[in-house]
């Protein structure tokens, strides 16, 4: 483990400058639309503009992959992505934003099949849960440092949009300076959704259900948390919470989830996090650090789901199918992501803000349920 970690280091530190730039930009989008008085269910629908984007992201990368290998890809992708933060200022309305939106998620969608099918091909069944959590506390880690980075300048000004992009292009540094070998760059396998459904159900239909949660707490935490009465400060803290948690428990949920039978570990997480759900909905007009407590406690569990299933189905993979698994499994999770944000904020359109958290544990209790039925139906 020790070894693999020294070899995916570049990547994963690319990884880290990334997601600081992407946490960062997340709310200060959520924040910025509140302020310039977006109405909540098209703020969604902005916001659903990324996961459109990381569908598309996700059915192209591989062909690129194919042409020129992971880490020219790696690092177009990120000067799009990079591009796009310094335009949202220029353009400050709906339409816009939405485009930027998509080609945002384009950008990151691509980058995550370049690296999940880097970091699957350089681990085994016994590695691989731990290898993935680690990748995902290293995103944790960068969400987490670009929460508290809106506190340094005014959302209403351009300079937090300027930083972003900055973190963003700073990426390229460390990846393409590598001297790591990425993995052959041969035409992947095609592993169509229906192929890798029977392969593993649950990885695909779970991964599609953690796309509707993901992105709705992504997509509109901060729109909850502002129309929650919360201060700026406070929205961060809000969104740094939950994060903090994640990287805190992703570690040992992936290591368990090495020890023993995956869909056991999906099933005892997504129930815990829809009782946290109910419980942070429920201490909401409560005590502050009640409140918190619970949301920490939600973020902790329901944000290694993520990782959870994509171990799951690469473990019942060959080499030579897993780009084009990261690829249809991030299709999954981009049909499910596309909705989460337009739903979740039609939702609080009509009941108000309790609508956001009463989606997210609706969601996982329907994630546990299916985890249960598939052990059912196929034991081993």
């Amino acid at each position: 483990m020790r070894s693999l970690l020294v070899a995916t280091a570049p990547l994963l530190f690319g990884i880290l400058l990334i997601m600081t730039g992407n946490g960062l930009q997340g709310t200060l989008l959520g924040v910025r639309a509140s302020l310039e008085g977006f109405p909540t269910a098209f703020t969604g629908i902005v916001m659903s503009g990324y996961y459109v984007g990381f569908l598309a992201g996700s059915i192209l990368t591989p062909r690129f992959v194919g042409r020129v290998g992971h880490i020219r890809v790696f690092a177009a992708l990120a000067a799009v992505g990079a591009t796009a933060v310094l335009i949202y200022p220029v353009f400050v309305d709906i339409p816009a934003w939405t485009a930027l939106r998509f080609l945002t998620g384009f950008a990151f969608s691509g980058m995550y099949v370049v690296t999940e099918s880097w970091l699957n091909d350089r681990s085994d069944n016994e590695t691989r849960g731990q290898m993935l959590s680690v990748y995902m506390i290293t995103q944790f880690v960068g969400l987490t440092a670009g929460q508290f980075m809106i506190n340094l300048y005014d959302p209403a000004s351009f300079q937090l949009f300027s930083l972003g992009s900055a973190l963003i292009g700073l990426a390229l540094v460390p990846v393409v300076l590598s001297r790591a070998p990425a993995p052959r760059f041969d035409q992947p396998v095609h592993l169509g959704i229906r192929a890798l459904y029977r392969i593993s159900p649950l990885g695909t239909l779970g991964l599609t259900g953690v796309g509707f949660t993901n992105s709705a707490f992504w997509g509109m935490g901060a729109v909850y948390a502002k129309a929650s009465g919360l201060s700026v400060a406070d929205v961060s803290l809000f969104m740094s919470v939950a994060i903090v948690a994640a990287a805190i428990c992703t570690w040992p949920i992936g290591r368990i989830s090495d020890r023993f039978d995956r869909r056991s570990v999906i099933i005892v997480v997504s129930l815990a996090a829809a009782i946290s759900a109910t419980a942070a909905m429920s201490l909401a007009s409560g005590p502050r650090l009640a409140f918190f407590a619970a949301v920490f406690v939600y973020g902790g569990i329901s944000l290694s789901l993520y990782s959870l299933c994509v171990a799951h189905a690469n473990d019942r993979l060959r080499a030579d199918q897993m780009v084009a698994a990261s690829s249809t499994l991030m299709l999954c999770y981009g049909v499910g992501a596309i909705l989460g944000p337009t739903s979740v904020g039609s939702l609080m359109q009509h009941i108000g803000p309790n609508g956001f958290f009463i989606y997210l544990a609706l969601f996982h209790a329907l994630l546990g349920a299916l985890a249960l039925y598939r052990i059912f139906r196929r034991p081993e």
